[in-house]
């Protein structure tokens, strides 16, 4: 049973790695019972954009790290205790994260383990700091896991970096853009 939950374990990084080759933030620090991974960027849009882009989550989040298959089944409740949740077919659905702090436009904190994290026994904060910069805002995404995973919760740091820095370059996409991933220049005759 034990291999059998390392090796699925293992399955699972090594799509993470995979499905995210875009950008990736660091992994601020690892060990066997938790990680901390930080993404930094630079958004050409005002603080209070963004934010209201954040609370929009299913319009730039990856439908491939949902459960559903559709990132529009995602929605953020934004108040203390609110959801991220995602509806699922039947009246089915799932709860992320929960909002624990909201400050519109500055911060945004919340609690919880995403994707393969949730079956786990883990528990995780992600802090989302925005901050004005030369006309632009500087988007910071903190998310730290602390719990207990037979092969080591570092193992896992490198791929959930690469999947979050993957979400947010979509993040900036749609608000420098307007699309998520947008297409790829014309190419000259």
């Amino acid at each position: 049973m034990k291999q059998r939950f390392m090796k699925r374990t293992f399955v699972l990084a090594v799509i993470f790695c995979m499905a995210a080759p875009a950008m990736t933030g660091e992994v601020v620090d690892s060990a066997s019972n938790g990680f901390t991974v930080k993404t930094t960027l630079s958004i050409k849009a005002a603080p209070d954009a963004v934010y209201r882009q954040i609370i929009h989550v299913g319009d730039w989040w990856d439908s491939a790290h949902t459960f559903s298959g559709d990132s529009h089944n995602l929605y953020i409740e934004e108040k203390p205790m609110g959801c991220w949740c995602e509806k699922l077919p039947k009246q089915g659905s799932v709860r992320h994260m929960e909002v624990v702090f909201l400050s519109p436009g500055a911060r945004i904190v919340m609690v919880g383990g995403l994707g393969p994290l949730q079956s786990m026994a883990t528990t995780g904060t992600m802090i989302f700091q925005l901050s004005p910069a030369d006309g632009e805002t500087r988007l910071a995404v903190t998310y730290t896991v602390a719990g207990y995973l037979p092969a080591g919760l570092n193992t896992l740091a490198a791929p959930v970096d690469a999947v979050l820095g993957q979400q947010f370059t979509r993040l900036k996409n749609v608000m420098e853009k307007g699309n998520p991933v947008p297409a790829p220049p014309a190419s000259r005759p």
